[in-house]
């Protein structure tokens, strides 16, 4: 049986997926994005290990509250980087009668990642930018590794939540979320679209780890921008 690095736990999340979920967001991601809300999850072995059974046994404590809809999240960090671990923490979860959700940035796919996959009930897939040249500027990975992860989900008809952060100056505009519709209407597995608001509660974070913030002299989108900017997604699916 596999190990995983762990950041954290949160028992009883409400935004990580359908329903009430016991999100568990690993250690470790290989982006180094200018937005990121986690700079402290980046090093891999800097977590605490866990089982994929000490993590299920963890999760079933709360599944009176799971309902219908709930279940367990990974998140991160980026799950992709620990597949193995992902994958047999799903597969236990099926056992139990858990639903998966698998919040990721897309950025690998390799039959590690598959067999994670074929466990998988949903992905919540972060599409950062509809530009390459800010993927590559801003994320560090080309939007096409992306791409090729969205088709691969869509060829196994696997439901997709299509996120983005919006950020002032950057993506903030019509035609970005337009370009994101777009995305969406191509892979017919996408079932639904998010946009969230950049937010710099993590700027402590930056500041305790000694390292600058790349975004954080922009300000977060107002309500309106963000109500003008969702109010185009409805047209979408």
């Amino acid at each position: 049986m596999s190990t995983g690095y762990i950041h954290s736990i949160q028992s009883l999340g409400t935004v990580d997926g359908p329903g009430v979920r016991f999100v568990v967001f690993v250690q470790g991601c290989p982006l180094r994005c200018s937005c990121c809300h986690n700079p402290d999850t980046w090093a891999v072995q800097e977590g605490t290990v866990h089982t994929p059974t000490e993590i299920v046994e963890k999760a079933k404590r709360y599944r009176d509250y799971f309902g219908d809809k709930g279940g367990i999240t990974l998140s991160g960090g980026e799950p992709l980087l620990q597949p193995a671990f992902a994958r047999d923490v799903f597969a236990l979860c099926h056992q139990a009668g858990i639903h998966t959700c698998l919040d990721t940035s897309g950025c690998i796919l390799n039959a590690e990642v598959k067999a994670l996959l074929a466990e998988t009930d949903r992905v919540l897939l972060d599409w950062k930018y509809t530009d390459e040249a800010l993927y590559r500027t801003h994320v560090g990975c080309s939007m096409e590794a992306v791409r090729a992860f969205l088709t691969y989900l869509n060829e196994q008809q696997i439901p997709v939540t299509l996120r983005q952060v919006i950020i002032p100056t950057i993506n903030d505009t019509a035609e970005n979320v337009q370009r994101l519709q777009d995305v969406a209407q191509q892979h017919p597995c996408v079932d639904k679209m998010e946009l969230l608001p950049f937010r710099k509660l993590c700027q402590s974070k930056y500041d305790t780890l000694g390292i600058p913030f790349p975004f954080g002299h922009l300000p977060e989108p107002s309500k309106h921008t963000m109500d003008t900017l969702s109010a185009i997604l409805k047209t979408a699916l």
